[in-house]
């Protein structure tokens, strides 16, 4: 019995292609683009010499340019999760990422696999597009849970700025200079934009709409009420970190209770297609006997649809809203 190595030298490929988007993303944009910096983006970018007026223009550039690209074919999925990621390529260059993505993994199986020239070009565009999507689908899921966790702290500054004589914009200009990534630079946008004359608790709700937040939605009209309706913001800020903080340790709680049925789900769904790969794996010939019947393709499409029911309905019992 031998046993084929081609699904290994694929999946080997997807994770070198994957990990090649990242590396040119950094490359581009350079470190101070990582989640994980510790001197958030648009210091960098102050600090290289660059403008105020034109760091806010680039990174407002960035925030809303894939939304406007919702009518390109195919990057229409791709637009809101890029938007809660900011990635910064533009949709043009993300699509031409995906090619060069596409390229270097059609090589890659070129001198890997024996596979034919369809196939491989099937499987390469799959995995440039595919890649893309992980990469971006993930950066805006950390990129979200940070900001998450990052909240609480920057409203309690803002407190303890308010508290001690500082305006509100002050305050912003403090959260966005002693904040990381990716908070810091979201606050720093809203500072300077209230620096040229926009509403702060305009600035604040259009953020929290972008990102599609419930705590940023708070945080909004808790300021925007106290700018029409007066009182004091310090207590305000203060009541409003303490729910964010609660609403926080309740969903960690959730995620902890539910993390068993999650991983349950996940092995229920996968098990079945990788007993199918390693059936076909180490006895190719195993359903010979009955693929030329009349009830096998109907039996494999009701087992697919059970498979894919299996993966909503599992979804939806452990996604709990918080």
């Amino acid at each position: 019995m031998v046993i084929s190595a081609a699904p290994l030298i694929y999946i080997l490929i997807f994770v070198g292609v994957l990990a090649l988007v990242q590396g040119i993303y950094l490359t581009v944009f350079g470190k101070a683009i990582s989640l994980n910096n510790r001197i958030n983006r648009r210091l960098d970018m102050l600090e290289k010499g660059a403008g105020r007026e034109q760091v806010l223009e680039q990174l407002r550039k960035e925030m809303s340019q894939h939304m406007r690209s919702r009518s390109i074919p195919i990057y229409s999925i791709l637009a809101d999760k890029a938007q809660k990621a900011n990635i910064a390529f533009t949709p043009q260059q993300l699509i031409m990422v995906m090619g060069v993505l596409a390229g270097v993994a059609f090589v890659g199986l070129t001198f890997g696999t024996g596979a034919s020239l369809p196939v491989r070009i099937v499987v390469s565009v799959a995995m440039g597009i595919g890649a893309v999507f992980v990469w971006v689908n993930n950066t805006a899921k950390k990129r979200m849970a940070m900001i998450e966790e990052q909240l609480p702290d920057a409203v309690e500054l803002m407190v303890r700025s308010l508290r001690v004589g500082h305006p509100f914009s002050s305050s912003l200009q403090i959260v966005a200079r002693e904040v990381p990534d990716p908070l810091g630079t979201e606050m720093g946008i809203i500072s300077d934009e209230a620096a040229y004359g926009r509403d702060v608790g305009e600035a604040l709700k259009t953020m929290a709409e972008r990102m599609d937040m419930q705590d940023l939605r708070f945080l909004a009209v808790a300021v925007t009420i106290q700018q029409t309706s007066g009182g004091n913001l310090a207590e305000i800020l203060h009541g409003l970190a303490k729910v964010i903080r609660a609403r926080f340790k309740l969903f960690r709680r959730v995620k902890a209770i539910t993390a068993e049925a999650k991983w349950s789900g996940m092995f229920l769904s996968v098990f079945p297609i990788l007993a199918l790969v390693m059936v076909n794996v180490l006895q190719p010939d195993y359903y010979d006997d009955v693929k030329e019947t009349a009830y096998f393709i109907p039996a494999c499409l009701v087992v697919a649809g059970f498979l894919i029911a299996n993966i909503f309905v599992m979804r939806t019992l452990v996604n709990i809203k918080v």
